[in-house]
C-alpha cells in the first residue's frame, strides 16, 4: 500500500504554521510517506501571504511553501503535489486538481460565492473533499455542510481532538455516499498524529488522487494504531 498526506501546511503559506514546505518534506520522508499534498490556507483563510500585492505576485507568495516542499521532495524521494484549503466563514474545503496557472487566470476567484467555487474546481475536472466538517472551535461559529459540491469527506483528523468530531463526519459521509478521506492537518514539526489515505497505486500526479477521491477507489484510510 502506498501512503498519502491530504492536508498540511507550510509557514510560507499559511500564518497558523511553523514548518516551512522544506521541514514538512524531510518530517514526512522520515515517517515513511510516499506521497504529501500542500494544503495551505488560501486567500479567505489563514493566509500568511500579503493580500495588499498584485493578484500575480499574491499566487506567486502563496505557492512557495508547496514549491519549496516540491524541491526538497525532489532531493530525497518524496513525492510533493498542490492542493488549498479554501475557507467559507470557518467552514474549510479541500480542493485538489488546480494549480498555480489556474488560480492566476481566475483572478475573481475570492470574490465569487462557495458554490461558484466549487463549479469551478469541478468543471476545471478538480475534486472537494470537506475538511473536518463537524469540528467544533472558537473560529467556528457554526456547521455548514455541502453535500452537493463535495466529492468527499475528511472523517478521520488529526487535528481532530474529540472523536465524536471525527465519528459525526463519518457518519455525514455514509448518509450523502461521499469518499472517505484523513489526513494530518499538520502545521508543525513533531509529534505522533499523522494521518492519511492509503492507495494499491502511488499517487504520482494530483489526477490520481481526483481521480481516487471521485471514484471511491481508496483502499483505507492510515491511522496510527493508538488512534484507532
Amino acid at each position: 500500500m502506498f501512503r498519502t498526506e491530504t492536508h498540511l501546511h507550510t509557514s510560507e503559506g499559511s500564518a497558523c504554521a511553523s514548518a516551512s514546505g522544506a521541514e514538512q518534506a524531510e518530517q514526512y520522508k522520515a515517517l515513511g510517506y510516499d506521497t504529501i499534498i500542500i494544503t495551505d490556507h488560501f486567500y479567505n483563510g489563514n493566509t500568511a501571504v500579503d493580500r495588499s500585492l498584485p493578484w500575480d505576485k499574491w499566487v506567486d507568495g502563496y505557492c512557495r511553501g508547496y514549491e519549496n516542499a516540491r524541491k526538497r521532495g525532489e532531493e530525497i524521494g518524496i513525492n510533493v503535489l498542490f492542493g488549498i484549503e479554501y475557507g467559507w466563514n470557518g467552514t474549510d474545503l479541500l480542493a485538489y486538481g488546480i494549480d498555480k496557472q489556474w488560480l492566476k487566470s481566475e483572478p475573481d476567484i475570492i470574490r465569487v460565492s462557495v458554490y461558484e467555487f466549487c463549479d469551478r474546481v469541478h468543471r476545471h475536472g478538480g475534486a472537494i473533499v470537506q475538511a473536518h466538517p463537524f469540528r467544533e472551535a472558537d473560529y467556528i461559529r457554526d456547521i455548514k455542510l455541502l453535500p452537493e459540491y463535495t466529492d468527499g469527506a475528511e472523517v478521520r483528523n488529526a487535528g481532530n481532538h474529540e472523536r465524536i468530531f471525527d465519528e459525526r463526519a463519518l457518519w455525514y459521509a455514509d448518509q450523502f455516499g461521499l469518499t472517505h478521506t484523513a489526513g494530518s492537518d499538520c502545521h508543525h514539526l513533531g509529534g505522533n498524529r499523522f494521518f492519511g489515505v492509503l492507495t494499491e497505486n502511488k499517487i504520482a500526479d494530483i489526477s490520481d488522487y481526483v481521480n481516487a477521491v471521485k471514484s471511491g477507489n481508496i483502499a483505507g484510510l492510515y491511522i496510527p494504531p493508538e488512534y484507532i
